[in-house]
């Protein structure tokens, strides 16, 4: 079992874990608003469901862009997730929300940001390292034009 090869999703921003995070933090908002009857609850909880779900988007719809967009999407993700810490604050203080469900939606989006504040800074370094090692046009002599006819 060891040996089998890794399966890689078609959609890769299924392997990445901060998806995954991002998918199990909306079933949770949504198994919290299917036991909530409570309309007060209710009208908290759609947009804080919302809002998990853009987390999830925003890494999908990111992750088949090139770099500096994935990253502005990325950047996106966090205002939603931050979005997310309103809603959960909303939920505690009007009661739709226990300490220990306030505790751990709140963790939940602390560890996202962290792992999206992660992916963030390493697309722009590989991307500064790639830019950096690509050849541009002010490194050949374009003065010298021996050997070149541009007549036709």
């Amino acid at each position: 079992m060891e040996n089998e090869p890794q399966v890689i999703s078609f959609f890769r921003f299924e392997d990445l874990r901060v998806y995954e995070k991002a998918l199990d933090y909306f079933t949770w908002v949504m198994q919290q608003a299917n036991a909530s009857k409570d309309f007060t609850t209710t009208v908290l909880l759609q947009p804080l469901a919302s809002s998990a779900a853009k987390i999830a988007e925003n890494i999908a719809e990111g992750s088949a862009r090139h770099t500096p967009q994935f990253v502005q999407f990325l950047i996106d993700a966090k205002s939603s997730i931050r979005s997310c810490v309103v809603y959960t604050a909303l939920c505690y203080k009007s009661g739709a929300f226990s300490e220990t469900q306030y505790q751990q939606s709140h963790d939940t989006l602390i560890e996202m940001t962290k792992m999206v504040g992660a992916m963030i800074v390493s697309l722009q370094r590989s991307n500064q390292e790639r830019t950096q090692t690509s050849v541009t046009t002010s490194e050949f002599d374009l003065g010298n034009d021996e050997g070149i006819s541009f007549e036709y």
